[in-house]
């Protein structure tokens, strides 16, 4: 998936109030920009870093600029978690994502419950599966990690699926990695202990947990491949 076309390299001043973020353009003033991402961003926040920010044609955003991406010890991480479902969905299409067989119909947002939504309902000749996606971008000994801060949205997401999965529907997590320093993944058990318990547990009861790789650039972000996952080898 491509970034949009105005773009700048920055670096960043600060990252603060959970979607702000200050950067330094080259020659200018700093400049606040959006920051699409409600996790700690652990690991890819340190200021100084060179950052990749976009600039959106809507002219009634307060603050026209996005934090796409940020650059550490010589790689870059997708932070925009408002694109990750969109990359899972290209890699639907085009069949790089191909655990659930020749997807029909794709439904993004469905609801589950009076309270909570999934990311997408696929249907297949295998039937449907409803599938979770969670954006990653934290990691320790190329392995990444999920979640960056205790989430108790993700283990509700995670209970969810595990009631379908009860009820006989096909049931899937997906951690869509945005970072090529890794080669599997696994829960940060020290950050919540609750989630990979919950995860582990998901696992069990028959909740597919898949990791897939993302290829991240300056100028694109394209899913590429599976990787390993570990949930009884949680991080510690």
């Amino acid at each position: 998936m491509q970034l949009p076309p105005i773009r700048a390299n920055a670096v960043l001043l600060k990252r603060y109030k959970r979607f702000l973020a200050d950067v330094q353009l080259p020659d200018q003033q700093p400049m606040t920009v959006h920051c699409p991402n409600s996790g700690s961003m652990l690991g890819c926040s340190d200021p100084g870093s060179p950052v990749i920010i976009s600039r959106s044609d809507n002219p009634n955003r307060k603050y026209p600029w996005t934090l796409e991406m940020i650059q550490s010890q010589g790689i870059w991480i997708g932070i925009n978690t408002s694109m990750t479902n969109k990359l899972v969905h290209e890699a639907l299409l085009n069949g790089i994502i191909d655990n659930f067989g020749s997807i029909t119909k794709i439904t993004p947002e469905k609801k589950v419950s009076q309270k909570s939504r999934l990311d997408f309902l696929l249907e297949s000749a295998q039937g449907l599966t409803y599938l979770e996606v969670k954006n990653c971008s934290l990691a320790k000994n190329n392995t990444a990690i999920f979640p960056d801060a205790v989430t108790a949205r993700g283990t509700k997401h995670l209970v969810e699926l595990m009631h379908l999965a009860h009820q006989g529907f096909a049931a899937a997590v997906l951690f869509c990695i945005q970072r090529g320093d890794v080669d599997s993944f696994a829960p940060a058990a020290a950050i919540d202990p609750v989630y990979a318990q919950t995860l582990q547990q998901a696992a069990k009861e028959g909740v597919q947990v898949l990791a897939y790789l993302a290829e991240v650039t300056p100028e694109a972000v394209t899913v590429t491949r599976q990787i390993p996952v570990y949930v009884g080898q949680v991080e510690a």
